[in-house]
């Protein structure tokens, strides 16, 4: 029996949107073959019913599930696995059985609070995994040291700079837990209150790691919400070592 994972990061992202729209063959598809996915779930207006949206736009309806009770409370994002049954749905681009849905922690950009970031939102060290922009959302994929007695607090929060005028910072709050292992989280920041008639920017988001602070930059269309430009990125971790943030 074959497993097919589609995996969403990075460079990854367009390799893998391909795979998911052209991967109907002589064969057909298999309910041997396993999919997963970073996805935004879309309620309806009843909340009762939902389709998957991908990151680079991909729409999927769950035309059967393994999860009957899940319940999308609102959008927010998810790793999905499923099988794909058939393309070109109605309107959706896949109908797919629905395997399983993890919620992912999902939150808006943080507003500046000045002196008052360091005890609020933190400055612990953390170590960013991967990092990318999908369907208007910055994914973030990290690690940090773990004493499993506070959940931890996790923020993008957005910077006034003469200099970057997209300028954020990935904020880690331990809340002093007696940190003794390593453990991953994933976030995803939602990118639509940043307001902008420009076609494309960049945006700069500096890390404190445990090495000292650290920039990234991933440029990105707010028209569109997707990255630009794709960098070489790691792909979603398979370990099972993600523990409970806020």
């Amino acid at each position: 029996m074959r497993t097919v994972k589609l995996i969403f990061a990075c460079a990854a992202i367009l390799a893998a949107c391909g795979v998911c729209n052209s991967c109907a063959d002589d064969d057909g598809y298999s309910l041997g073959d396993v999919w997963y996915s970073m996805a935004t779930v879309v309620p309806s207006t009843d909340s009762h019913t939902y389709y998957l949206r991908l990151d680079q736009g991909t729409t999927l309806w769950p035309a059967a599930t393994d999860i009957p009770w899940y319940v999308p409370g609102e959008k927010h994002r998810v790793l999905a696995f499923y099988t794909i049954l058939s393309d070109t749905y109605y309107d959706y681009d896949h109908a797919v059985k629905v395997l399983d849905i993890r919620d992912v922690l999902t939150k808006p950009v943080a507003q500046d609070r000045g002196e008052e970031n360091d005890g609020y939102f933190g400055n612990d060290p953390v170590r960013v995994l991967n990092l990318w922009v999908g369907d208007g959302y910055l994914n973030v994929e990290f690690e940090f040291s773990y004493g499993g007695s506070v959940k931890h607090f996790i923020n993008l929060v957005k910077r006034d700079s003469e200099h970057t005028p997209w300028y954020f910072e990935f904020r880690h709050n331990a809340y002093k837990d007696n940190a003794y292992v390593q453990r991953k989280g994933i976030v995803s920041f939602d990118l639509s209150s940043l307001e902008t008639d420009e076609k494309e920017i960049q945006l700069t988001i500096r890390v404190k790691t445990p090495e000292g602070e650290q920039d990234y930059t991933v440029k990105y269309n707010p028209e569109t919400g997707k990255q630009t430009i794709h960098v070489e990125g790691q792909k979603l971790s398979d370990d099972n070592d993600f523990v409970e943030i806020i």
